[in-house]
């Protein structure tokens, strides 16, 4: 099986997921928080340390598990599990200043992106 069919099993399973999870922890906790989304980033970001470190390494999983399981299904799980791991690969391999500039980076463009985004929705809608 091509690893294109690996990564789209996994997305489809990391999406179904991440929405009963996020979606689960939300309701059952009825804060005014995104606990919900909190939860998904820090547990996708455990496992993609935890398989890229074990899995991988160790392990000597085939490209396959890693295209279905980092790729397809915590990309889809979540998008923070990858920056988060290379944020704390870069650290670890003692080049603190490109992680810290890496989520510093990391978080501004992508809350500005984000800004962006609805200003550009509330330019189309009219607003």
């Amino acid at each position: 099986m091509s690893a294109l069919v690996w990564v789209a099993i996994g997305g489809a399973l990391g999406a179904v997921l991440r929405y009963l999870v996020a979606t689960g922890v939300q309701k059952k906790l009825a804060v005014p928080f995104p606990v919900g989304t909190l939860t998904v980033n820090v547990v996708g970001s455990f496992l993609i340390g935890l398989f890229l470190h074990y899995g991988v390494e160790h392990l000597r999983l085939p490209p396959e598990a890693k295209a279905f399981f980092v790729v397809g299904f915590l990309g889809a799980f979540t998008t923070f599990s990858s920056f988060s791991y290379e944020a704390v690969f870069l650290f670890l391999s003692g080049e603190w200043q490109k992680a810290v500039l890496y989520a510093v980076v990391t978080n501004l463009s992508c809350l500005g992106a984000t800004v962006a985004g609805i200003a550009f929705a509330r330019f189309l809608a009219g607003l």
